[in-house]
């Protein structure tokens, strides 16, 4: 064993001897795939680290995201802010989007670039457990009125702007509070990068989209790439303020670009924080805890069982989990596992099962981009719910009918084998157990007879033939 541990300690050595280390000049790519949560905000800060750590000019963060988690943005706005190197939000390739949360990312960052065919918006808040209500007359619209209105000669220089003249109010006060909260933040990072501000309060009130053409005549973006190497081309000779002080002339015509790599801690947690890999943990700990339950001293549905559910615990505290949705799952269950208790023909079981599926719909917040749990998935899951149930009231009310065969009491009209005869005492088998028999008449060793009556430990018999001559 110690001998193994050597060996393994040395491979590790040798490997980080023999990795690849960065060249000294170099652009460091992340990738933002996927729903942003909390593995995509722990991947983003641990390469944006290792990006600066390894002395790179320049990070590039490819972005194609359908939105995410409020949280998990803030935290890798707050790292790109805090970064002393220019960072440049990239939408790409050719297909993908920056949604929701990636419309942020692209205005924190200090150059925002599109490929062609991508576009960027949607950017209105959803609180967990429903939909933001918008206003009814955005700003983008009463700006768009006022532009029309000055074409044909129309407005009058004493009239009031739409804006100032109609602002009502939508919603109760903590939506206005979030609305307004991301308004403010998103105004607030185009102000600092020179960005059009108005597109971007547009974007968060109405859900305003823009393709990578008209965010370049708009200011929302700096300039189009249609890859990687055309980023790099297009950048080179760009001034970047950084820091709000710093003025550093792009060189990146031939800089190199190393893409840095989710590693297995990401990957792990990037997987245990799907919403569907969570719901399965969540039931393999719940029945495996069941199981050893009815069965002690097994073990290993126990034990597999607390790992699974800690893992899922572990996971909705990151996740936009409904706590009614998971309250109305433990109630479901308790209710199934109560039909195996209480004769309620069916009605608990039945009601269980109602709980069950409705707390698994309401279990994620559906409105939140990529964190919708897959209602196959739930349908599945009832329906095997639903056919074990069945099968179990089936098997119970087969055993409510099944007559007594064992025990100090055993049914009359029971047949039994007749064993040996010693001496006086004559002795039979039925269904596993050994008993004394009495007849009126004698027992042949290996025939059949029908039980009368029970006495005790002794049955009172008739040979099965004595019975069809009668």
């Amino acid at each position: 064993m110690s001998a193994l541990l050597l060996l393994t300690g040395l491979a590790g050595l040798v490997g980080g001897l023999w990795a690849e280390t960065p060249p000294e000049d170099h652009a460091a790519l992340i990738r933002v795939e996927g729903a942003i949560g909390p593995a995509t905000s722990q991947y983003f800060e641990r390469a944006r680290q290792q990006a600066l750590d390894d002395g790179a000019q320049l990070i590039i963060v490819q972005i194609d995201t359908p939105g995410g988690l409020a949280e998990a943005m803030r935290d890798m706005i707050k790292g790109i802010l805090d970064t002393p190197v220019p960072v440049v939000g990239w939408v790409g390739p050719s297909g993908a989007r920056a949604a929701s949360a990636g419309t942020y990312l692209m205005y924190a960052a200090h150059v925002a670039a599109m490929a062609p065919g991508t576009n960027l918006g949607s950017a209105t808040p959803v609180p967990v457990g429903g939909t933001m209500p918008v206003p009814k007359t955005p700003a983008g619209e009463a700006k768009d009125r006022l532009e029309d209105a000055a074409e044909d000669d129309e407005a009058d220089a004493d009239e009031t702007p739409p804006e100032a003249e109609d602002t009502p109010e939508s919603g109760d006060a903590m939506t206005n509070k979030v609305l307004n909260d991301a308004i403010a933040y998103i105004r607030e990072l185009a102000e600092l990068r020179g960005r059009n501000a108005d597109w971007a309060e547009d974007a968060v009130r109405t859900g305003a989209n823009i393709g990578a053409s008209e965010a370049v005549e708009l200011n929302v973006i700096d300039l189009q790439a249609a890859s990687v190497e055309a980023l790099m081309q297009a950048l080179d000779g760009r001034e970047v303020t950084v820091d709000d002080e710093e003025t550093v002339t792009l060189a990146t015509a031939a800089l190199p670009v190393i893409a840095i790599e989710p590693d297995w801690r990401d990957r792990l947690l990037s997987t245990l924080t799907n919403p569907t890999v969570a719901y399965l943990l969540m039931m393999a700990g719940i029945y495996g805890l069941l199981l050893e339950g009815y069965s002690p001293g097994a073990i290993l549905p126990g034990t597999v069982g607390a790992i699974c559910l800690l893992l899922a615990l572990f996971a909705f505290q990151m996740l936009p989990v409904s706590y009614t949705g998971l309250a109305l799952i433990a109630l479901g269950l308790a209710l199934m596992i109560g039909e195996l208790f209480a004769p309620s023909f069916g009605v608990l079981g039945l009601g269980g099962l109602v709980a069950f599926v409705l707390g698994s719909i309401f279990l994620m917040d559906t409105d939140v981009p990529g964190y919708g749990l897959n209602l196959s998935l739930v349908a599945g899951i009832a329906i095997a719910m639903g056919g074990l149930l069945a099968a179990t009231l089936y098997l119970l009310w087969g055993a409510r009918k099944t007559r007594v065969s064992a025990g100090l009491s055993v049914s009359e009209g029971a047949r039994l084998r007749v064993l040996e005869s010693e001496g006086p005492q004559t002795w039979g088998m039925i269904d596993g157990e050994r008993w004394q028999l009495r007849a009126d008449v004698p027992l042949a060793p290996g025939s059949e007879a029908r039980v009368l009556h029970c006495d005790g430990l002794t049955l009172t018999v008739e040979p099965i033939s004595a019975n069809k001559e009668r």
